[in-house]
């Protein structure tokens, strides 16, 4: 087990996005509803022991995580042995929405199958994809990825597996130029994950 997280950030968010994504996890294997008792659970966001949970219907997640109402969210994934994702919607002053997937609590397998699932989700579910970071390890979790992912010229204290980032924040990034790197539209990949050539 690790800390890992996956967070990506996004320029726009809605209802129809925050579907699009649940219906594509759930697709892939991370369903909102408990294996054992088919509940949804929605968390406040915090440390564990102060953590409440409740729960709510499929259209109430929906409605909720899409942020119109709220400016965060946070609710539970499961696989399919009962392991959970903790997950965090939250929208920034700004504008921007970080989407948050703890991987704490997975095996390695769990792991791989969670971050190709999320991976593929969140480029369907929202076409405003700034950007994305995956820690399977959670060694660079005191990096402020945001920052990274947004803005660019953020210094990288440690390296997570993958960073996927848009041309013109690569740019900015001096301790991105010279390393080797992958495009896939409309980011440019650093990390483990880019292919050897």
């Amino acid at each position: 087990m690790s800390d890992g997280f996956f967070y990506s950030y996004h320029l726009g968010w809605n209802r129809p996005d925050a579907e699009s994504l649940l219906g594509d996890l759930g697709a892939a294997g991370l369903r909102t509803t408990h294996p054992t008792t088919r509940r949804i659970t929605l968390i406040t966001p915090g440390p564990e022991p102060a953590m409440t949970h409740s729960w709510v219907t499929r259209e109430q997640l929906v409605l909720l995580a899409g942020l119109e109402r709220l400016h965060e969210i946070g609710f539970l994934l499961w696989v399919k042995r009962g392991a959970e994702i903790q997950v965090c919607v939250r929208r920034t002053r700004d504008g921007i929405v970080s989407l948050e997937f703890g991987l704490a609590r997975l095996s390695r397998d769990e792991q791989e199958l969670a971050v190709r699932a999320i991976r593929e989700a969140i480029g369907r579910a929202s076409l405003l994809c700034i950007g994305f970071v995956v820690d399977r390890e959670g060694a660079s979790a005191a990096t402020d990825w945001r920052e990274v992912v947004v803005n660019g010229g953020t210094p990288i204290d440690r390296w997570p597996d993958t960073l996927a980032v848009r041309h013109e924040i690569a740019d900015a990034q001096p301790q991105l130029c010279g390393v080797r790197s992958f495009e896939q539209s409309p980011w440019m990949l650093f990390g483990s994950e880019v292919p050897s050539r």
